[in-house]
């Protein structure tokens, strides 16, 4: 039987935003491509939207566009919603609605499947039905798809990723072009590659969410993404760069995961690379996700990690699985095999690194030996130091201190000490080490 004399797979997509339009304009160009991927055609039944009258994709026909949710979630001949609203309600709602009436999800949304990812899975694969997310993590990377199917013989050690394009774009230019980050950050915005409130992006939670995402593929872990350690990029300045690139570091902004025996390091903050890491040349707007498996070893992905053409390629690429499963009976197999549990994560005052630490102090007499003296009355070890004038503000100097391996409480413990000192001109910063 031809592809054409199949029953369509008919989709509601909620939302049509930049994303949906996207996924929109795909399923159009592509419509005999993905039919013959998928065995039968693919038909858009409805487009839930907020207000009709914003609707701007021109390959959204208005009769398929409707502001009344039941009419998309109650009608029996959906199979497939694809959800690009956004946020965790009524998203989480919706999903939970269309999995429940045996309808299989596609959804882009980071932030719902960090908080309930592991509950709609489970609710998924109770009713028989796929629910995939691609496009939640890495824009067009085809990361989950790989730690779902490709990396299911072995076992992931670790995930080290650039999981904000904003983060990199910025920390680049700073790099770079010796600029502040409120300058990049205002350049950022009139590009449009960051939002007009950058702070889920700045501060680090887009990572963090992403970071959680990616955990229930790698580790099986259900975790909360507001317990994970979380540091954004305000505070870096070009003295940090200057000095990285000194002693042939990369400065990023890190998602780490790492297995621990029966718990995990889960943290989202800037860390030093080494300048040899495949990581460090993942530059710009640019995502990248180093995974090490014990039996595979090192995998590294990189592509576009937001936008609409590279979301909504995942999108229709999770769409075109879904549908394919369906067509082939076996709706929900690929998501039933996804098993996460509760897994404790490692406090931060157990993590154990390498650490740059940089003291902006009084040039006086006697201040090094107080800093050396804090660090060594709590088992810090000092590997390399540097001392600079700081010619921004007379009278003072930069230390540099690279520590050995130590126990971030320990560190953490000396710096409570250093700072009440008045020879602080500021608060000591701490940038962790990762040999990636």
């Amino acid at each position: 039987m031809s592809t054409n004399k199949k029953k369509p797979v008919r989709i509601a997509l909620l939302g049509c935003g930049t994303v949906g339009g996207g996924v929109l304009r795909l399923l159009r160009d592509n419509q005999a491509h993905l039919a013959a991927q998928v065995g039968a055609p693919l038909e858009v039944a409805h487009v839930l939207v907020r207000n009709p009258d914003r609707v701007r994709v021109p390959e959204c026909e208005p009769g398929w566009v409707t502001t009344d949710a039941s009419k998309v979630l109650d009608d029996p001949t959906v199979d497939l919603v694809a959800e690009v609203i956004g946020g965790e309600q009524p998203a989480l709602s919706y999903i939970e609605q269309a999995v429940d009436a045996g309808k299989s999800v596609v959804s882009a949304n980071k932030m719902l499947l960090a908080r309930h990812g592991a509950s709609l899975l489970a609710r998924a694969s109770k009713a028989g039905v796929d629910l995939a997310f691609e496009a939640s993590v890495g824009g067009g990377i085809p990361v989950i798809r790989t730690l779902r199917d490709s990396l299911t013989s072995d076992w992931v050690s670790s995930v080290h990723a650039l999981l904000n394009g904003t983060c990199n774009y910025i920390l680049t230019r700073m790099r770079n072009e010796g600029k502040v980050f409120d300058e990049i950050l205002a350049d950022a915005q009139r590009l449009g590659y960051a939002e007009a409130e950058p702070s889920l992006d700045v501060d680090g939670h887009d990572a963090t969410q992403k970071l959680v995402v990616l955990s229930m593929l790698a580790f099986g872990a259900e975790v909360d993404d507001r317990q994970v350690h979380v540091e954004g990029i305000r505070a870096i300045d070009d003295v940090d760069f200057r000095f990285a690139e000194r002693f042939g570091f990369a400065l990023k902004h890190l998602a780490i995961g790492v297995e621990r025996d029966a718990a995990l390091e889960l943290r989202v903050h800037p860390a030093l690379i080494p300048g040899s890491s495949p990581l460090a040349g993942v530059n710009g707007v640019l995502n990248g996700v180093f995974v090490h498996g014990r039996a595979l070893g090192p995998c590294l992905l990189v592509g576009q990690g937001a936008g609409e053409k590279p979301t909504a390629v995942s999108v229709v690429s999770d769409i075109v699985d879904v549908a394919r499963a369906r067509v082939a009976g076996v709706g929900g197999l690929s998501t039933g095999a996804i098993r996460t549990t509760p897994k404790a994560l490692v406090p931060m005052d157990d993590v154990e690194c390498r650490y740059y630490l940089r003291f902006d102090v009084v040039d006086q007499p006697g201040v090094l030996a107080a800093i050396a003296g804090a660090l060594g009355r709590h088992g810090v070890s000092v590997e390399h130091m540097v001392q600079e004038a700081r010619s921004d503000n007379g009278g003072s100097a930069s230390i540099l201190m690279i520590t050995h391996t130590s126990r971030e409480g320990a560190v953490q413990r000396a710096l409570r000490e250093v700072s009440g000192h008045e020879f602080m001109k500021a608060a000591a910063r701490l940038i962790r080490i990762e040999d990636t």
